[in-house]
C-alpha cells in the first residue's frame, strides 16, 4: 500500500465517510416535543442505515481499496465500477429520503448531512478523474535536492554547478549548456605548443584529434501529462509510466526531443515526447 497514489478526489471520498458517520448518530427526522432516534436505530427509520449509509461506507471501502490494487475485480468488474453504482444508489436513497419525509414529521440533520455526503461521494466517483483539481496527488511526493558538486557547501550556489537541477538556474530546453571545467582546472585552458615534425618523422606525425563535444549534465524535470518510458533497446512495450507531479532525472540526451529518463527506483528508459516537459 502507497498513500502517494491516493488523489485529492480520494481525500473528497474519506471526508464524505467521516461526514456520513457523523450523519448516522444525528436525528434522520425530528418532531416537536419528540425524541427521534438516530438510523442505527432499525424500528424507526428502517431502511435508512443499509440503504444509504450502509451503501456509501462500502462504496468508500471499494474506490479506496481501487488504488491500492488497481487489477482486482469483482464479478468481472472493477473495484471502481462497483463503488460508483453503490455511491449513485446511496446518493438516490438519500434523495428520496428527503423528498418522501412524512408530514407529521421533519428533516432533521442526519438527513441533510447524509445528503450532502453521498452527493459529494457520487459527485467525485464518476467526475473526479476528469477534474484535473481532484486528480493529483493527495499527498505529493518529496522534490529532490540539489546535489552540490565536489568540494562545495550545501546551500551556497556554485557557479555553473546547478545546470538542471532544481532550484538551480534554469536552462531552456534544447540550448547547449556551457561546459564545466573539471575540479581544480581554469576554464578554457591553454594547449601547449606542439613541436614542429622534424625532416624524419614528418611523415609519421598522426592528425590532430577533434576536439570533444560538451558533456550533457543530469538535471531534473518533471511531465505534464502522463508520458510512457520505453526500454534503451527500442522494445515497444513501456516499462514504466512517468505521472506528473514527479521529479525524473534526465541522465542523458539523444536527439532534440528524446531523452534517456531514470525513475526514483533506477529504471532508466527512453522518453520519446519530451515536448512542454518542467525543468527543475
Amino acid at each position: 500500500m502507497n498513500i502517494r497514489s491516493l488523489t485529492r478526489g480520494d481525500g473528497v471520498v474519506i471526508g464524505a465517510a467521516a461526514l456520513l458517520f457523523i450523519a448516522s448518530f444525528l436525528d434522520f427526522y425530528s418532531a416537536t416535543g419528540i425524541d427521534r432516534p438516530s438510523v442505527w436505530d432499525l424500528d424507526s427509520n428502517y431502511l435508512a442505515l443499509p440503504s444509504i449509509f450502509l451503501l456509501a461506507f462500502i462504496a468508500v471501502g471499494l474506490l479506496i481499496a481501487s488504488r491500492f490494487q488497481p487489477e482486482r475485480k469483482l464479478a468481472g468488474l472493477p473495484l471502481t465500477a462497483w463503488g460508483t453504482v453503490l455511491a449513485v444508489s446511496a446518493a438516490w436513497s438519500s434523495l428520496w429520503a428527503l423528498i418522501a419525509c412524512p408530514d407529521v414529521l421533519d428533516l432533521g440533520a442526519g438527513s441533510i448531512l447524509a445528503f450532502l455526503g453521498t452527493l459529494a461521494l457520487a459527485g467525485v466517483a464518476i467526475a473526479g478523474a476528469k477534474i484535473p483539481a481532484l486528480a493529483g496527488q493527495l499527498v505529493p511526493e518529496p522534490r529532490p535536492a540539489a546535489v552540490p558538486p565536489y568540494g562545495g557547501q550545501p546551500g551556497q550556489p556554485q557557479p555553473g554547478a546547478g545546470y538542471g537541477y532544481p532550484g538551480a538556474q534554469q536552462t531552456p530546453y534544447g540550448s547547449t549548456p556551457q561546459p564545466v571545467p573539471p575540479y581544480g582546472g581554469t576554464p578554457n585552458p591553454t594547449p601547449p605548443p606542439t613541436p614542429g615534425p622534424g625532416p624524419q618523422d614528418s611523415a609519421h606525425t598522426p592528425a590532430p584529434a577533434p576536439a570533444p563535444a560538451a558533456d550533457f549534465t543530469p538535471f531534473w524535470f518533471a511531465v505534464p501529462v502522463a508520458r510512457p518510458l520505453f526500454a534503451e533497446d527500442g522494445s515497444p512495450t513501456p516499462i514504466a509510466e512517468l505521472a506528473p507531479g514527479t521529479w525524473y532525472l534526465a541522465v542523458e540526451q539523444r536527439g532534440a526531443a528524446t531523452l534517456i529518463a531514470q525513475t526514483q527506483d533506477g529504471r532508466r528508459g527512453v522518453l520519446n515526447d519530451t515536448s512542454g516537459i518542467q525543468r527543475g
